[in-house]
This record gives C-alpha cells, structure tokens and sequence, in this order.
C-alpha cells in the first residue's frame, strides 16, 4: 500500500474518529469516584454512625475527587518500571540505613492517602466503618503503593490499642493516628518465614528475652511487605517454647532505636513482584533486634489471627472490591465511547451482559463486605451474640476468598471488553489493576487455606450453625417486605445445611474437595441474604438497585439465566449505563 493510499481524506477521517472517540473517553474518565458511587453511598448511610455521616461523607467527596484526578495520575507515574522502589542499604557516609528509596510521586500521592484520615479514624476505635469507607475510595488506584501499608498499620493499631502497654501506646499510637504524611507513622507484618506460609506454626524465628525486660529477635523473615515500615509485627517463638502455633509469641518492632540508630535488621533483597510493585516487600535478617511482647507470650498466634489477619482480610476485600468498581468504570465508559459497525459496543446484548455480570456482583460484595465491616465494630464493642460470632469468623474467610476471586475476573472482564486496548499498560490502568488483584488473591491466605480453615471451624466448632442461623434472622427481619424472595432464599439456606451435613460426614480427602464450591455457595447466599435484608432498611431505591439484586440471582444462585425473556434484556441494558 502507498504512502497516498494511506493518507487518503477517507481513511484519515475514519482514524480522526476513532481517536475522537477515544480521547472523549478518557476525558470523561475522571468522574468523582464517592459521589458517582450511588450503591456504596446508600450502604454507608446505613452502616455508618448517623453522628458522623455528614462529615464523612464530605471528607469521602473531597477525598473522591483527588482518587480520581491528581492520585490516580500520581500512581500511573509511581508504577512506570523505572519509578519502581529501590534498596538503598548505605548513606553517602557509610552509615548503614536499610533505606528504600522511593520516587517523589509515591510521596505525593501519600500526603493525599493519609491526608483523607484513613488511619486517623481509629482515633474513634472502634470504627472500622470510617476507615475502611476511606480505603475503599483510595483503592479505586489499586494498591498504589500505600494500600497494602495502610492494612499493615491498621492492624498495628489495633493490637497496640487492644494489647500494648502505656509506655508503648504513648510513644507509637499519636504517629501511627496522624493524617500529616511528614509525621506518620507505618506499621508491617512479618508472619512468613521460607519454611512456614500457610503453615506458620513450622516458623522457627527465635525471641530471647533481655536482662531489661524487652526482647531480641533472631532468624530471617522471607516476605516483609512495607519493608520501609517504622514499626514491624512478628511472631517469634521464644527459646523453649514449645512447637507449632501454641509456642509463637506476637512481638512489636521498631525500625528505629530511641538513639536513631537503626534496629538490628537487615534487608536482604527486594521482591520483584507480577502486582503491588511500587509498595516495597523484602526478604530480612534480624540479628538481635530489639523487641517488645505485645499480650501474653502463649497467645501470639491467636492475637496475630484475631487483631491483624483478620483486619488484614477485611481490608482485603473491601481494596478488592473498589478493584472491582474501578474495572467497571473503564469498562462501561469505553462501551459508550467506543463504536463498532456504526454503534456505540454498549448497545450489543454481549457487551451489556458482561457489564451487568460485573456490576451486580459488585453491588453484592460491597454490600456483603461493610455488613462485615459494620459487625467488626460491633464485636470491638461486645455487642455481638454467639451466632453473630461465629457468622463472622466464617463470613469473614469466605468473603475474603471470593472478593479476591471476583476481583481478577472483574478486570479481565474489564479488558475484553477493551479488547486488544485492555493488554496495553499506557491505555488503562487495567492491566495494573489485574496484577494487583493476583497479588490481593494470595495475600492473607489462599483460597485452599481459607477454606480448610472454614472446614475446620465446621468440623470442630460446627460454626456453620452460627452462619446460618444469622442469615435465617436476616431473612426473618426481610419477610415482610421482601416474602417472595426471602422464601426463595431461605429454601437456598435449608440446601446448604444438608449439604454442609453430607460434607461433614465425608472422608477429610473428600470433604477438602468439596470445600471449594461449598464455600462458594456460602459467600453467594450471604451476599443475597445480606442485599435483602438491606434493602428493608433503606431509602426506596431506584429500578437499578432491584435489577442488580435479581441479576446477582441469576448470575450465581439460580440454576440458569433467563436470556431468552424480552424483561432479561432490558435488565442488562439499564444495568449496562
């Protein structure tokens, strides 16, 4: 083909037009991501403390507009490949830092993270609802290099809060609290040792206590995520303590000694990681590093599960589903701008199907995972009942499994509807947002160790009664409004308690084989039990909000779909714009 051919007056319009699409898109990209957000705001209104919503909902509205415009373009530039963290190990004078050099904008989009009050909120502990509605609107960037920090710290929070002494709360908490990214301070967990992942009671870090009460810590840790972090959380197991999870102790710390001479760690390598990239994780050798018990020396594990896994896994699912609502964004405003055959892809049956896939099983996991939020203050406050109890503990695996789960589908989803576009990293920030969604999958758990655990907790505690016995309140609470449905749904509940009885009366080969889908179920009915229930304590809502809810039905609790009826299509078609 000739140059002239190339540039001929019909083929530069056609390139001219799609470019114009194109860039229409991308301009209109750039929408308050709070405010345009109508599911979340109505799930917060509910779970939030009435005292307080107006000004969480303007912080939440200023904090939208920064996520979408100058942090969203100061992550783009953190994450391009030579922008990357870097270990700096030794001052221009060869004193010794363990340093991680980062780019100016990781600092920049920082002050704004920090700056929202996200750790700030735990001033008001219990209030995991302030925070986590803050997290969630920062991790419309994926994790940005800060997100993962932020659930470290958090958890740190809590067990100072929960466990630390005087001493430690006054000399750590006001850092760790305060908005001012130049006087923040960051937490980190170090839990994962080469030998000892999932099972953390093979650990072998020693602790040795000091002749002045505190403690040393030796042996090496082999994934330290936020390695630049000012104060650490470990476990350790103390010279003659006994083996597995029973002999771990929890330890805090620090980076710094009171001196400002550095802590007796030292930084191996940097992880080069497939997602997460611009938020520093490392390999680290601690030598005799200073370090203070955190509760009693036999309950390190239960305290590292119940204050900062768990919180880990809450915060897990709430960046998972911000993921999530992101992809869905991309993917519905390129939909609208994008034409193929002479219309808008939105107006294609396909195309409008993928997004209402999407974005009803969005509305269903935030919905699910701020219920969770909403009964974690509850618990911190002793309000809860045992089946209330034990709906947690059960809840909170199968939510963190299935967000995380959800949340790489959503982006692929997200990219095919692109198409060769989505593959491209300078076109969307999808192709980041699926890295970092691999990465939320393996974080706190895999999916096989969640579910063992859920066995477990079924086998020995039979905590599924807990479970269900809440979801049937829900139901109950529902009826009167929502009977139709809530019938449907109980008769779901009545199949799940026979089956979890079949499961349990298994061989443990079979039944771990079972877990999968059996916890699947489990996650899926919450989330409908939990949006029915919801949906009686709220303002009335729009058609969009009951379209959602029976399109989430369809989708992953009903035996199939009803693509062939004329209301099925006008369903997809509202839930596509």
């Amino acid at each position: 083909m000739t140059n002239t051919e190339t540039q001929s007056p019909a083929r530069l319009a056609a390139n001219d037009s799609g470019r114009a699409d194109i860039l229409a898109w991308a301009d209109a990209s750039g929408e308050n991501v709070f405010t345009s957000d109508t599911h979340f705001r109505r799930v917060l209104a509910l779970y939030a403390n009435k005292e307080r919503l107006a000004a969480l909902e303007d912080e939440l509205t200023r904090f939208g507009a920064e996520v979408a415009g100058p942090i969203d373009a100061l992550v783009c530039k953190n994450n391009e490949p030579l922008n990357l963290p870097r270990l700096d190990r030794w001052s221009d004078y060869g004193e010794r830092t363990e340093r991680i050099d980062h780019h100016p904008t990781y600092h920049e989009a920082g002050r704004y993270i920090y700056g929202s009050g996200v750790m700030e909120a735990y001033r008001d502990h219990p209030n995991a609802i302030g925070a986590l509605s803050r997290f969630y609107i920062s991790s419309y960037n994926g994790e940005a290099g800060h997100n993962c920090p932020l659930a470290c710290t958090a958890g740190v929070i809590r067990v100072l809060q929960e466990l630390g002494s005087p001493m430690l709360k006054d000399k750590y908490l006001p850092g760790l609290l305060n908005r001012d990214y130049g006087e923040h301070l960051e937490g980190a967990q170090f839990l994962t040792e080469i030998q000892g992942g999932s099972d953390v009671g093979a650990n072998a870090v020693r602790a040795e206590k000091a002749p002045d009460g505190t403690w040393r810590i030796h042996g090496e840790k082999w994934f330290c995520s936020n390695i630049d972090a000012d104060i650490f959380l470990m476990t350790a197991r103390p010279y003659g303590a006994a083996d597995g999870t029973a002999g771990l102790g929890l330890f805090l710390v620090p980076r710094t000694l009171d001196d400002g001479s550095v802590n007796e760690f030292y930084i191996r390598r940097l992880k080069e990681k497939l997602g997460t990239r611009s938020m520093a994780s490392g390999e680290c050798d601690f030598n005799g590093a200073l370090a203070y018990h955190m509760g009693p020396l036999g309950s390190g594990f239960k305290n590292m599960m119940g204050l900062v896994i768990n919180t880990s896994r809450l915060y897990n699912a709430v960046g998972t589903c911000a993921v999530m609502r992101r992809a869905f964004l991309v993917a519905r405003g390129y939909a609208h701008h994008r034409q193929a055959f002479g219309t808008p892809i939105v107006n294609y049956p396909l195309v409008q199907e993928t997004l209402a896939d999407v974005r009803a099983e969005i509305d269903a996991m935030v919905s699910g995972t701020f219920h969770l939020a909403a009964m974690q203050d509850r618990l911190d406050r002793d309000q809860c009942d045992t089946n209330e109890q034990q709906f947690f503990r059960v809840a909170l695996n199968v939510n963190k499994s299935l967000t995380a789960q959800s949340g790489r589908w959503a982006c692929v989803q997200g990219i095919e509807i692109l198409g060769g576009n989505g593959a491209i990293e300078s076109f969307s920030v999808l192709p980041r947002l699926l890295r970092d969604s691999i990465v939320y999958e393996n974080w706190e758990g895999t999916h096989n160790t969640l579910f063992m655990q859920v066995y477990r907790d079924m086998h020995r505690y039979r905590l599924h009664e807990g479970f269900i016995a809440y979801l049937r309140g829900l139901l109950d609470e529902a009826r009167a409004d929502e009977g139709a449905r809530a019938g449907e749904l109980d008769n779901s509940l009545s199949a799940l308690e026979a089956r979890i009885d079949e499961i349990l009366e298994m061989n443990p080969a079979s039944a771990s084989l079972a877990m999968r889908p059996l916890a699947q179920r489990m996650a899926y009915l919450m989330y409908a039990c939990v949006r029915t229930w919801e949906r009686t304590r709220q303002a009335p809502a729009d058609d969009n909000d009951e379209a959602s809810l029976e399109h989430f039905l369809d989708l992953r609790l009903r035996a199939s779909r009803t693509a062939s009826d004329a209301r099925y299509l006008e369903r997809i078609a509202m839930l596509a714009q």
